[in-house]
């Protein structure tokens, strides 16, 4: 684009001065000398300036070295190389890495300025010789294993708490990842020293955290930033719900029956009703036991969900009590 500068009538002709936009122009005025004699008429001669050229300080070129990849021997220590985890590094990894996606029928971009491998962590350093060396020098840190511990069961017995932790690999800068942190500890309740009282109140206590399938305790925390801090919570955790599921508060020895959170056979009417039923006839000193499947089948009945495999054991037991065939009762 130009803009019309100045218009020019001279000599019966039309001169149109332009200057683009790009250029600057330097405005001056001259006068001529014969328009200086001839005072009628002065022209205002537009003139660009020359092109400033700025002399670029000219560096003498050296030529670059070859990469350190293309001079490293074979039967180098690699593990003095590259040491540990850092950010991957193209001209010290003598390998030809490619990652990337694109289209199809095009191969991955080389390892030259490949911002796929330079933004993850990697393993480069984790080689067999290198992995052989730290476990030689980790090995005067540990103690051989327990022969006794041979079966799983045996690892149970001696060491009933579980603790669960996790590490990752993951596509950020930094090698510390926040699911890192959790920790889950895992306990079987048959492992632990409790009675009734102290079972039926730690159960209450954990509430959905126990499985009752599989007998097995789980505590999970991820409130702390630290893993440490989250193994001292969950350890802390255990110890207070099982030391407070053996305290037992002075109301709790004045519930009545309507007032107990689950059926127990022993101290309910039902236990004496059925007593009188196997001593009808016979004398009241003789002393009479009821079947222990009879206990189990009605606890099952009150306690957990009725069910028809419920009902139909609870049919069962009280015919074997009053001694009747199921084909006089259906």
């Amino acid at each position: 684009m130009s803009f019309i500068t100045r218009i020019l009538l001279r000599n019966d002709k039309i001169t149109v001065l332009t200057a683009s936009k790009y250029q600057s122009v330097h405005f001056s005025t001259q006068i001529n000398k014969k328009e200086e004699e001839n005072d009628d008429f002065r022209v205002l001669n537009l003139r660009s300036v020359k092109e400033q050229r700025v002399q670029r300080q000219q560096y003498k070129k050296y030529p670059l070295p070859p990469p350190r990849s293309e001079q490293m021997p074979v039967d180098q220590d690699w593990g003095a190389v590259w040491s540990g985890p850092r950010t991957f590094h193209p001209a010290v990894v003598p390998l030809p890495l490619r990652q990337g996606w694109v289209p199809k029928g095009k191969a991955p971009p080389s390892k030259i300025a490949n911002t796929e491998l330079m933004k993850i962590p990697n393993f480069l350093h984790l080689t067999p010789p290198v992995i052989k060396r730290q476990t030689e020098a980790l090995r005067k840190f540990c103690t051989p294993w327990p022969e006794e511990l041979k079966t799983e069961e045996d690892i149970e017995k001696h060491f009933p708490i579980s603790v669960i932790t996790s590490d990752y690999c993951h596509a950020l800068p930094t090698i510390r990842n926040p699911l890192a942190r959790i920790v889950s500890v895992k306990v079987r309740l048959s492992r632990l020293p409790l009675d009734e009282h102290a079972r039926d109140k730690l159960l209450r206590l954990v509430g959905d955290r126990y499985d009752p399938v599989t007998d097995v305790l789980t505590i999970v925390t991820d409130r702390c930033p630290l893993r440490k801090q989250n193994y001292d919570y969950a350890m802390y955790l255990v110890t207070a719900v099982f030391h407070e599921s053996w305290v037992k508060e002075p109301w709790e020895g004045l519930k009545t029956e309507a007032d107990m959170e689950m059926y127990i056979w022993e101290n309910n009417k039902s236990k004496e009703e059925a007593e009188k039923i196997v001593k009808w006839g016979q004398g009241a000193n003789e002393k009479v036991e009821i079947q222990a499947s009879l206990k189990t089948a009605v606890e099952a009945l009150m306690n957990e969900e009725e069910t028809e495999v419920s009902l139909s054991k609870y049919k069962e037991e009280v015919l074997k009590l009053l001694q009747l065939e199921k084909k006089d009762n259906k």
